[in-house]
C-alpha cells in the first residue's frame, strides 16, 4: 500500500514537474547554504584540531590579557617582559620556557616595499627554541635555521618564495631591507598553511630588540613542562608565581595562561557563534521554502478536488487522502534536500580548491560526515511533510458529493 502511495505521488509531482521544481528551489538553496555552513565548520575544526594535535599535550602558552587571535596582532597596554619568563623558569615542573616578540615592519625587496610582520625569536636556550619550534610549528624548508648570534640573518615565510609577494622570488643569500635596516635571507620555512603566518619574517630576539628598540618586551611566551608532571598542577603554580611577581590577583591578573585544549575551546566558541549566527539566516530560506512547498500542496488540493472525490468515492478513507498528500509534500523536501546537499558539496569543494590553490590556507575545506547527509535528507523530509500537513488535513475533510460536483 505504502508503495503505491509513493508511486502515485512521484507520478502526480512529474505531472506539475516545472512547479515542482520552482517549489524545491526554496528547499535545496537553504539545504545547500546550511550544508556548507556545517561541512566549512567541520572542516575548520578539523584543521584546527590537527594543528593543536602537533604541540601535544606538555605546553601551555601566556600572553597579555586583551590579545585575541596571534601575538603582537592586538594593541594592548599590558606587557610581558623577559623578566616574567625568569620568574616561570623557576617554576617547579616546568622544562623549557621560550619566548617570542612581534611587530610589523617596512620590508624592501626588488624595488618595492610592503608592510608585513616580523617576530623575534629566543635563540639563546636551544631546548627553549626548540620549543618554541614545535610550539609555532615552523620547520626549515630550504637554507638553514638561525641561530644565536646571527643578527644580520632572518627566515622567510614560504609565500615570499613561492608567491611572488614583491614580484619576485626572494631567495637563499638574498637581501632584505627591514625598516632602512640590511639583512640576508638564511632559510625558508615550510608552508603552515595560514596566509598570515606564511608572511612572517623571523629573526634573533636580539636582533629585534636592536631593530625595534623594544627592550625586553615579549609578546608570547611558551612553556613546556616536565614529562610526568600534571599540567593543571604546574599551570596553577605559574600563576601563583607570577602574580605576586606583578602585584595582581585572580580579579585583576593582565595576562592569559593558557593550554592547547583551552585555546582549542576557545576557537570551537567562537566558530560556533559564527555558524549559528549564519545558520540562523539560512533557515529564514529555510522557512520560505517550506511556505513554498505549503502553498503548492494547497494549490493541488484546490486542482485535484475532484480527483479526491472519485478516489474517496471507490473507497479511500480520510487517512490514506492525507498520507498521499503528506508523502508529496515529503518527497518535495527531500528531492529539494538531495539537490540541496549536491550542491553545498560541490560549493564547498570550489571553496576548498579556492582556498588552497589561491588564498594559500588549508583551514578552509570539508567535513562531510555521513550523518550530516543524512541529516539534511531527513531535515528535507519533515520540512517537507510539516509543510503539507494543513494541505494534507484539508484534501483529506473533502466532502465526496462535492468533490465530485467541482468543475
Amino acid at each position: 500500500m505504502i508503495k503505491d502511495f509513493f508511486n502515485l505521488a512521484i507520478r502526480n509531482l512529474k505531472k506539475r514537474r516545472l512547479r515542482s521544481w520552482l517549489t524545491m528551489l526554496g528547499i535545496f538553496i537553504s539545504i545547500a547554504t546550511i550544508f556548507v555552513l556545517i561541512a566549512l565548520s567541520l572542516g575548520l575544526q578539523g584543521a584546527i584540531q590537527e594543528q593543536f594535535d602537533q604541540l601535544g599535550v606538555d605546553k601551555l602558552f601566556i600572553q597579555p590579557k586583551g590579545q585575541l587571535g596571534a601575538p603582537g596582532t592586538s594593541a594592548v597596554a599590558v606587557e610581558l617582559s623577559t623578566d616574567d619568563v625568569e620568574i616561570i623558569k623557576k617554576v617547579s615542573g616546568v622544562k623549557a620556557v621560550s619566548y617570542m616578540t612581534i611587530g610589523t615592519t617596512k620590508i624592501e625587496f626588488n624595488d618595492r616595499a610592503r608592510y608585513f610582520i616580523v617576530a623575534g625569536m629566543n635563540t639563546k636556550d636551544k631546548q627553549a627554541f626548540e620549543t618554541l619550534m614545535e610550539a609555532s610549528g615552523l620547520e626549515i624548508n630550504q637554507g638553514k635555521m638561525i641561530e644565536y648570534g646571527d643578527d644580520s640573518g632572518v627566515i622567510i615565510g614560504s609565500l615570499y618564495n613561492d608567491n611572488l609577494l614583491f614580484k619576485k622570488e626572494i631567495e637563499i643569500g638574498n637581501k632584505i631591507t627591514l625598516n632602512g635596516q640590511e639583512y640576508k635571507v638564511m632559510g625558508i620555512v615550510n608552508p603552515v598553511g595560514n596566509p598570515s603566518d606564511d608572511q612572517n619574517i623571523y629573526m634573533t630576539f636580539e636582533a629585534f630588540q636592536n631593530l625595534f628598540n623594544s627592550s625586553n618586551r615579549v609578546d608570547a611566551i611558551y612553556i613546556q613542562i616536565t614529562e610526568g608532571e600534571n599540567l593543571e598542577v604546574v599551570s596553577e603554580a605559574i600563576k601563583k608565581k607570577l602574580d605576586n611577581f606583578r602585584d595582581v590577583d585572580e580579579k585583576t591578573r593582565d595576562y592569559s595562561l593558557l593550554s592547547p585544549s583551552q585555546l582549542l575551546e576557545t576557537f570551537g566558541q567562537i566558530l560556533l557563534i559564527i555558524t549559528a549566527f549564519l545558520g540562523g539566516i539560512a533557515a529564514i530560506s529555510l522557512l520560505v521554502g517550506g511556505i513554498g512547498i505549503a502553498n503548492t500542496m494547497y494549490t493541488s488540493v484546490i486542482e485535484r478536488t475532484k480527483e479526491i472525490g472519485i478516489m474517496k468515492a471507490v473507497g479511500a478513507r480520510n487517512k490514506d487522502i492525507m498520507l498521499l498528500f503528506l508523502i508529496e509534500a515529503g518527497l518535495l523536501g527531500f528531492i529539494g534536500a538531495a539537490i540541496g546537499v549536491l550542491l553545498g558539496f560541490g560549493v564547498g569543494k570550489i571553496i576548498e580548491f579556492i582556498a588552497i590553490n589561491y588564498l594559500n590556507t588549508n583551514l578552509l575545506r570539508i567535513g562531510a560526515p555521513l550523518w550530516l547527509i543524512l541529516g539534511c535528507l531527513t531535515f528535507g523530509f519533515l520540512i517537507g511533510t510539516l509543510s503539507g500537513l494543513m494541505p494534507a488535513w484539508r484534501a483529506s475533510k473533502t466532502n465526496v458529493i462535492d468533490a465530485l460536483r467541482y468543475e
